[in-house]
């Protein structure tokens, strides 16, 4: 799981990168969801509700990085799940 782990938080730092490069208030928000939006699959946490009342745009970009991050998170446990003949 470090693998994974390792590519949500360098996608997080990803996105750190890019609030900085933001030239308007949106833009800047929506890096900013879709950050929030992936450490909190990495901690297991859904902000989908607060969110809801956000810009579409920003609501769209936290779920973007929830759903992400927890599809890498499932692709990871599939991955490293011992196959049942190995028991």
């Amino acid at each position: 799981m470090g693998y994974v782990n390792d590519s949500i938080i360098n996608r997080i730092e990803w996105c750190r990168r890019q609030r900085t490069q933001a030239r308007t208030k949106p833009e800047l928000e929506g890096w900013r969801a879709e950050e929030e939006g992936l450490r909190d699959a990495l901690l297991h946490r859904d902000h989908m509700k607060q969110y809801r009342y956000s810009p579409p745009d920003v609501f769209e970009r936290y779920a973007m990085g929830l759903h992400d991050g927890q599809a890498m998170l499932r692709v990871a446990r599939v991955v490293l799940q011992p196959a049942s003949g190995d028991r």
